[in-house]
């Protein structure tokens, strides 16, 4: 079932499944805030959150749209050239991490569907027709499911290259124990100015507490992903692979300091900066529309 309540003196929806609570907030950025499981945080977020700064604040699943990242032109960033030579600001992970969405009523009551069209205000970083739907529901079994639906409602082509951010409750003290299990095709990192840098994806284990992991790209991703704790036994699993969806690009991981009680493992549609040297980037048609679809699979956490 679903419920609206206030969170933090915020307006948010509570989705609910036997022991899975899951807390969204259309109204900043159709952001998931918290998962929890049997009382345990899956998606973490502060107690002590300034709503304020929501782009400051590390929790939940802020989602990057329409670009990803950050973007350069002649080594200045947030900003991004269109084929016509047009240069516009565009902020680090897009306008939508911020963005109000309106609530799509109807649907089952497991389910949670988000709207951001364009707008003015839209139009001055991205100036195209859009449609973006977030769709979170709680599937049986603890598993959620995070939908991206986009479409073109305009008359050109409509370039876009959407991504997650997950922000997963890992104590730092706990970080040596936990391994993600991602095979992938090689790895990345951009540069300073813009172009994305590869190597040869090493090995498929990486371990939490290597900081060559921080900020890096694992593309191409092969299976699903899988975040082990080896002392615990805690498990959750990124099912990346839909047949008929639209793939998963790459799979960043992140976090902020040796001391975040975080750590951020971030499937994205394309890479950084894309929209110039196409890595990832997306061309959807006129009336077109596509879909992205990720399940965590909570049940062993």
């Amino acid at each position: 079932m679903k419920s609206p309540l206030l969170f933090q003196n915020q307006p948010a929806v509570e989705i609910v499944d036997g022991e899975n609570h899951v807390l969204v907030s259309a109204e900043h950025g159709a952001r998931i805030l918290r998962w929890e499981r049997a009382g345990c945080e899956i998606i973490t977020w502060p107690e002590n959150a300034d709503w304020s700064k929501i782009l400051k604040v590390r929790g939940g699943n802020p989602i990057l749209f329409p670009f990803i990242a950050r973007h350069f032109v002649d080594g200045e960033k947030e900003i991004w050239r269109d084929a016509g030579g047009t240069v516009r600001p565009m902020p680090q992970h897009g306008f939508a991490r911020d963005a109000q969405f309106s609530v799509v009523e109807g649907g089952p009551e497991n389910s949670l569907r988000m709207r951001l069209v364009d707008s003015d205000e839209t139009r001055a970083f991205y100036p195209f027709a859009f449609q973006f739907d977030v769709v979170v529901s709680l599937l049986p079994a603890a598993r959620l499911e995070v939908r991206f639906e986009t479409s073109n409602t305009g008359g050109d082509p409509l370039p876009y290259y959407a991504g997650h951010h997950f922000y997963f409750a890992l104590p730092h003290q706990e970080r040596a124990d936990w391994t993600l299990h991602l095979p992938c095709a090689a790895w990345g990192r951009q540069s300073a100015i813009g172009s994305i840098v590869r190597e040869e994806a090493k090995q498929s284990e990486l371990w939490l507490d290597d900081a060559a992991s921080i900020d890096r790209f694992q593309i191409g991703p092969k299976g699903n992903a899988s975040l082990h704790n080896l002392r615990t036994g805690q498990r959750l699993v990124f099912e990346l692979e839909h047949p008929g969806f639209v793939p998963w690009y790459a799979v960043t991981t992140w976090t902020e300091a040796a001391d975040s009680d975080f750590y951020c493992i971030e499937p994205w549609l394309g890479l950084p900066n894309a929209i110039h040297h196409g890595e990832g980037l997306r061309w959807l048609a006129p009336d077109a529309k596509e879909i992205a679809t990720l399940v965590l699979d909570g049940s062993g956490w």
